[in-house]
């Protein structure tokens, strides 16, 4: 990790819990529960990717992208995120192993936080994903790049790389 990162992270971090000594971003995830229980969302809930990222840096939650491998390579990725694909090929279809991936990813009890390019794909992957048993998944709003500005551009007000959170690119 470095320097950078690490300081981030640091800064970033929760109150250790009094029973444990152990970080505790729990109120996080109880919070999007009961929000997405109040919108009828689909899935589990919805964070920010300022706390998608402080619960993936306490271990409290897995991230993974479900942008297309081009995308990661050419626009960036998070260091240390898994990949599968919601859509794949040219014309951009459902990865009909969506499910079977992240299976292969991430346990269907573990806390698992989505991260697209905007925020779109992986509200809808993290439905489908509930419905096929994964009992704590979350969507990142606003996405890798965010959301699109005046210009039709993304990355100008919101999203995670405009947040300044950790990023590489190939």
């Amino acid at each position: 990790m470095n320097g950078i990162v690490a300081e981030f992270a640091n800064s970033q971090a929760a109150p250790a819990s009094r029973e444990t000594g152990r970080q505790t971003l729990s109120p996080i995830l109880d919070k999007a529960r009961t929000q997405a229980a109040a919108e009828g969302l689909p899935y589990a809930g919805s964070v920010s990717p300022q706390d998608a990222w402080a619960l993936f840096q306490a271990g409290d939650a897995i991230l993974v992208d479900v942008r297309t491998a081009e995308e990661r390579k050419f626009v960036g990725h998070v260091p240390e995120s898994k990949h599968v694909a919601w859509l794949t090929g040219l014309s951009l279809s459902r990865n009909p192993r969506f499910v079977k991936e992240l299976e292969s990813k991430a346990g269907k009890a573990q806390a698992i936080l989505l991260l697209c390019r905007s925020g779109k794909r992986s509200a809808a992957a993290a439905e489908a994903a509930t419905k096929a048993g994964f009992a704590q998944v979350f969507n990142v709003l606003e996405g890798f790049e965010g959301d699109l500005d005046e210009q039709q551009r993304r990355g100008g007000f919101n999203g995670w790389r405009h947040a300044g959170l950790p990023w590489v690119q190939d």
